[in-house]
């Protein structure tokens, strides 16, 4: 694969000199194709599927359905009918969650490091609906302890939820080896599928998930563009989160009759445009394939880890083998508050990063911590990225004093923190920029955080 080529897909990377985008995780780059086809449909047939019988609506509906095809294709679902099309995979998890046939008192298996899409869900309905939540420990060297997941399923749990791939670390979980146990003791399984279906093929055949999530913003598709994939069988068990146009069948002013699925779980004019860019993602990623796409991401990624192995200000953030991260490189640094130092990287070296707590609030609560950084590789990143990022953080770490200890507020290290090339920013940025952290007081900034976020 050539790199320079495969880049100059992405018109987000054409400027000079070209910006170094760290965020994947969050949210991946789109290339040129996937903006084609969804120009395409403004252009050539904006027209509404399955509602008209011109060619507008005809060619939209059969796109519609092809795009369908595609994404069952790709995940190895039995079926096209599993496919439902959603905004994100937090409202696919959501359609599992509020749909399933609940009674009082089941219980619902997820893990303590779950992004706030798996696991708020939860304790509404535990509120709500009575729901009991049982909570899976990780390891902190990403080891996955098999017998304490069947001492938790031992105790009638009837779905287990977990994700994939977690965004925090960058760990991938034994997700064959869970749906096996969780079906041998009568439970299904909902996987969050955001952080590894961009990274590797998913054969839900092969894992046996029953439901699999994941959001097109993740995998080079426009943003509104979520997937739940599923069995068919498993489907027919849950009730729609909404009504309305396109999920009936016919009605009455006294009844109604829903259509199958996944029709029913499709209420009212979809996303046409972005299903169609989302399925021109599929083939774009098909194209490219996982196998290279897995050894650039692994080479940036052992490129940074191996620049700072010996660096004791530093400290990674799950197992220490580049490899069992996926495409993450999450860290802290000694001294330094996270949203200075990812403001750092931006107006210094236009190195973009993630930094706060990355809607795994949870995880960094238990642990008194305020967040960290997290750099995410994808396809486009090559050497020049990571050595970006390299130089980036060496120049930040020398103008850290070393005798600060861990977790000293940057406010007491905010004067050593501009870059020496960097540009001035608009106020309001370091607000913007802290989005993803918990609400906390900071006495020498006299200023709350806000603590929205996204992946």
């Amino acid at each position: 694969m050539n790199l320079d080529r495969l880049r100059s897909e992405f018109p987000a990377l054409e400027s000079r000199p070209p910006p170094v985008y760290l965020d994947s995780a969050c949210m991946s780059l789109v290339p040129r194709p996937v903006l084609e086809a969804m120009n395409g449909y403004y252009r050539n047939y904006p027209g509404c599927a399955g509602r008209s019988l011109h060619r507008f609506s005809e060619e939209v509906g059969r796109r519609y359905e092809a795009a369908r095809a595609a994404f069952a294709r790709f995940f190895g679902a039995p079926d096209p009918s599993g496919v439902v099309f959603l905004r994100n995979a937090t409202e696919a998890i959501n359609l599992v969650g509020q749909g399933w046939p609940w009674r009082r008192g089941d219980r619902v298996l997820i893990s303590d490091q779950e992004h706030n899409s798996n696991l708020i869900v939860w304790q509404r309905l535990a509120r709500e609906r009575g729901l009991r939540i049982e909570v899976l420990a990780l390891s902190e060297d990403g080891s996955f302890d098999a017998e304490d997941l069947e001492r938790h399923l031992a105790r009638n749990v009837r779905l287990v939820s977990l994700f994939h791939t977690s965004n925090l670390d960058g760990r991938t979980l034994p997700v064959r080896e869970i749906a096996e146990l969780a079906h041998d003791r009568g439970a299904q399984v909902l996987l969050d599928g955001c952080q590894a279906a961009p990274h590797e093929p998913v054969d839900l055949e092969r894992i046996g998930a029953d439901f699999y999530a994941i959001s097109g913003h993740k995998m080079l598709g426009p943003t509104g563009t979520g997937v739940l994939v599923s069995r068919p069988s498993a489907l027919e068990r849950l009730r729609p989160l909404l009504l309305g146009g396109e999920t009936v069948a016919w009605s009455t002013l006294t009844d109604h009759e829903l259509r199958p699925s996944p029709y029913r779980f499709e209420a009212g004019l979809q996303n046409y445009a972005g299903v169609i860019g989302a399925h021109a993602a599929l083939d774009f990623l098909a194209r490219v394939g996982f196998e290279e796409i897995r050894a650039v991401e692994h080479s940036a990624n052992a490129r940074v880890t191996a620049a700072f192995e010996d660096e004791p200000r530093l400290h990674l953030l799950g197992p220490p083998e580049p490899e069992r991260r996926s495409s993450i490189f999450a860290f802290s640094l000694d001294g330094v508050d996270p949203h200075d130092a990812a403001l750092f990287l931006d107006e210094g070296h236009r190195v973009m990063v993630r930094s706060g707590m990355h809607c795994v609030h949870s995880f960094y609560e238990r642990r008194g911590l305020p967040g960290n950084v997290r750099a995410s590789f994808y396809l486009y990143n090559g050497r020049a990225d990571a050595d970006a990022l390299v130089v980036g953080l060496t120049e930040l770490l020398d103008r850290v004093p070393e005798h600060r200890v861990s977790g000293t507020s940057a406010a007491t290290t905010r004067g050593t923190l501009r870059p020496a090339s960097g540009r001035r920013r608009g106020a309001g940025s370091t607000r913007a920029a802290a989005r993803s952290a918990r609400p906390r007081r900071r006495a020498a900034r006299g200023r709350a955080e806000s603590a929205a976020g996204s992946g």
